[in-house]
C-alpha cells in the first residue's frame, strides 16, 4: 500500500527527527549523570577549586589542539542552519560534554544548555549527513537537534520544541521545523527519563489575579529585568573580547580566567556561586534573608568563567541570577516571594536569549500555568527593552524588535550597527 504523499513527511520527521532525539536523549542522560557526580565530588572535595587554573590550563592546550573547528560553540550551531556550507563536527559531542564537566568539577560557573544544544546540534548533523538529506532539511534537522538538546536536559520538551524554533532567527518563528523538533525534544525527553535522570522539581506558585497595581509592579519588575540581562550580555562579550585581545593564546586566558574565579570564591567565602548553584535557585523561591547581592555575585562569577572559554552553558546560572533577582524583587514590590522568584527565573533568560514564548512555555513546565502570565508579561517587556542584543551573537534579526517592514536579509546580531534604526541595516520595501 503506497502512503498518500501528504504522510510522506510525517512518516520522514517521525524517523529522522526520532533519532535525532534518541541521540540527543542519550547524550544529555550521560552528560547530567557525569554533571551530578561532578558536583557532587567537588562539593565533598571543595580543595579541588583551588586547581581550576590549572585545569583551565589544560583544558585549554586541548581545545587549542583539537577543539579549533568547534569553537563557536552554540553559534556555530546556529550558523550552520543559516549557512549550508557550514559543518558541524561530530567532535563537538564528546569534547564539550568533557569541557562542562570539568568546568564544574573545578568549580567553574557555567550551566548546561550550552552543552546540550551544541551535543544535539552536532549528532543531528551526523545523521543528516549519514542519510544524505537535501539542504532544506538539513537544516530542520539541526533545528529538531537545538530542541532535541534543550527539551531533554531540562525535562521541558515543549519549550525545547520553541526554543528550536524561535532561537535562531529574532523575529521570525521556523514553523517548517515544527514537527521534527517537536518530535525530537518528545522523543529526547522521554529517552532521558526512560534512563533513570531525575530533574530538579521547582515549588509551584500560588495563582495570583492580575490586577491593575500588581501590572504597575511587573512592568517595573521587567525594566529590573532588562538592565540585568543588558548587564550581563555587555559584561560577558566584553570580557571575552578584552580577554582574547590581551591573552590570546586560550590556555593562558583560560589559566587567568580560572585564577580570577578562584579569588572571587576566596573572597566571598561561600560555595553557592560556584557551578549550577541549584541550592540557591530553590532557596530564592522562599528565603527573605537571601543576601540582596546574590544576583550579582552570580552575574561575575558566570561572566568570568565564559568569557575566559571555559565550557558550559548560560541558561542555569541566568536561572540562578533571575531567581535571585526576583527574590529582592518580590520584597522591594511587595510581591509572593515564590512569585518573583519564578517570574524572575525565566524573564532573564528570555531577555537575554531573545526567546519569551519558549521561556514563559518552559515556566509553565517547570513551575505550574498559574505563572503564565506573569511570565509573559515581564519576559515580553524585558524583550523589548533589552534592545538587539543577547547571548547568542550568531542569532539572526528578521525584524527590528518595535515592528517596522522585514530586513532584506536575516542579519546576525555580531553585525548590527550600534543603533539598527540607523542606516546600516537594509530594509525591505513597505
Amino acid at each position: 500500500m503506497r502512503l498518500p504523499p501528504s504522510a510522506r513527511p510525517l512518516m520522514q520527521w517521525l524517523f529522522l527527527g526520532g533519532l535525532v532525539g534518541i541521540v540527543s536523549g542519550v547524550a544529555s542522560a550521560v552528560f547530567l549523570y557525569l554533571l551530578d557526580l561532578a558536583t557532587d565530588f567537588r562539593e565533598r572535595h571543595t580543595a579541588i577549586v583551588y586547581t581550576l587554573p590549572v585545569a583551565g590550563l589544560v583544558l585549554g592546550a586541548l581545545y587549542d589542539r583539537w577543539g579549533k573547528p568547534i569553537r563557536g560553540g552554540n553559534n556555530l550551531v546556529i550558523d550552520s542552519v543559516h549557512e549550508g556550507d557550514t559543518r558541524i563536527p561530530l567532535r563537538m559531542a564528546p569534547m564539550v560534554l568533557l569541557g562542562t564537566v570539568l568546568t564544574h568539577l573545578f568549580g567553574g560557573s557555567a550551566g548546561r544548555e550550552g552543552t546540550a544544544v551544541q551535543m544535539g546540534g552536532s549528532l543531528a548533523d551526523a545523521v543528516a549527513r549519514r542519510f544524505g538529506v537535501t539542504a532544506t532539511t538539513r537544516r530542520e534537522l539541526l533545528a529538531a537537534g537545538i530542541a532535541g538538546g534543550f527539551g531533554s536536559v531540562f525535562g521541558t520538551p515543549i519549550a525545547g520544541t520553541m526554543f528550536g524554533l524561535e532561537v535562531v532567527v529574532i523575529g521570525r518563528m521556523s514553523y517548517e521545523a515544527l514537527l521534527p523538533s517537536l518530535v525530537a525534544a518528545v522523543v529526547g525527553d522521554l529517552v532521558t527519563r526512560g534512563l533513570g535522570i531525575v530533574h530538579t522539581p521547582y515549588p509551584v506558585p500560588a495563582p495570583l489575579p492580575l490586577t491593575v497595581p500588581l501590572l504597575g509592579k511587573w512592568l517595573v519588575f521587567a525594566v529590573a529585568v532588562a538592565g540585568v540581562a543588558v548587564l550581563f550580555v555587555e559584561l560577558t562579550h566584553r570580557l571575552k573580547k578584552a580577554w582574547e585581545r590581551h591573552v590570546p593564546a586560550l590556555p593562558l586566558r583560560m589559566a587567568a580566567g580560572g585564577a580570577l574565579v578562584v579569588a572571587l570564591w576566596w573572597l566571598v567565602g561561600t560555595d553557592a556561586y560556584l557551578g549550577l548553584g541549584v541550592p540557591t535557585i530553590l532557596r530564592a523561591f522562599s528565603d527573605p534573608n537571601l543576601p540582596g547581592e546574590a544576583f550579582a555575585l552570580k552575574l561575575l562569577f558566570t561572566a568570568l568563567t565564559l568569557s575566559a572559554g571555559f565550557l558550559g552553558g548560560e541558561v542555569t546560572p541566568l536561572f540562578f541570577i533571575g531567581a535571585a533577582l526576583g527574590n529582592v524583587l518580590a520584597r522591594l514590590l511587595g510581591l509572593p516571594l515564590d512569585l518573583g522568584a519564578a517570574v524572575g527565573l525565566a524573564a532573564l533568560f528570555a531577555a537575554a536569549a531573545n526567546t519569551p514564548l519558549a521561556l514563559s512555555i518552559m515556566a509553565v513546565e517547570l513551575l505550574g500555568a498559574s505563572v503564565l502570565p506573569h511570565v509573559v508579561i515581564v519576559s515580553t517587556v524585558a524583550y523589548l527593552l533589552t534592545g538587539h542584543r543577547g547571548i547568542y551573537p550568531s542569532q539572526r534579526l528578521g525584524r527590528l524588535k518595535h515592528g517596522g517592514p522585514l530586513l532584506r536579509r536575516l542579519v546576525p546580531l555580531r553585525e548590527l550597527p550600534q543603533e539598527p534604526d540607523r542606516p546600516g541595516v537594509d530594509r525591505a520595501p513597505e
